[in-house]
């Protein structure tokens, strides 16, 4: 089970929230959310409510100053990451509604570019696991997390100008 708290302020200042659970719309505990501190487990937080706009993976540590982390607003809402502890596996598509070349992966993978020769990946089904993809190679830049389903095309997902480059799964390294 995880635990994240959440601060009005920096540096764990102000009211606080304590959250065991998913939470689409952290307005009506806290004002705004600036800080906060993960006790046990995984979560994804989202600068907008209902799990949208840019998202950010938290583990266990202190996040004393949102800015700090390229983060330009405060923490609307957030959803637990459950762990998984069996394979892994992802199939990635070129192109929208599972078109083009696809590739399975049941590893992280630092560059589709370089391992796989694809230019771009427009949707994806999660067989096994929980994978966080992000738009540039060697896990940087603007990250979404990825739960077991079909997600066929990004773009209606609110991703129209990201490309996904690399993927790293989420493994056990939250306890």
């Amino acid at each position: 089970m995880g635990k994240i708290i959440f601060y009005e302020e920096r540096n764990f200042q102000g009211r606080s929230y304590e959250c065991m659970s998913d939470c689409p719309d952290m307005s009506s505990y806290l004002s705004r959310c600036q800080s906060c501190r993960v006790e046990s487990g995984c979560f994804m937080v989202y600068d907008r409510s209902n799990f949208m706009g840019n998202q950010f993976f938290m583990r266990r540590g202190e996040y004393s100053d949102y800015t700090r982390m390229g983060m330009t607003d405060s923490i609307r809402s957030c959803r637990m990451v459950p762990m998984h502890r069996g394979q892994f596996r992802m199939k990635i598509y070129e192109r929208e509604n599972f078109g083009g070349q696809s590739m399975e992966l049941m590893d992280d993978c630092d560059s589709i570019m370089d391992r796989y020769r694809m230019s771009d990946c427009q949707s994806c089904n999660v067989m096994d696991g929980h994978w966080l993809m992000y738009e540039q190679p060697h896990f940087r830049g603007r990250m979404m997390y990825m739960r077991p389903g079909e997600y066929r095309s990004f773009r209606e997902m609110g991703m129209s100008n990201m490309r996904f480059m690399s993927m790293k799964r989420i493994t056990d390294m939250c306890m």
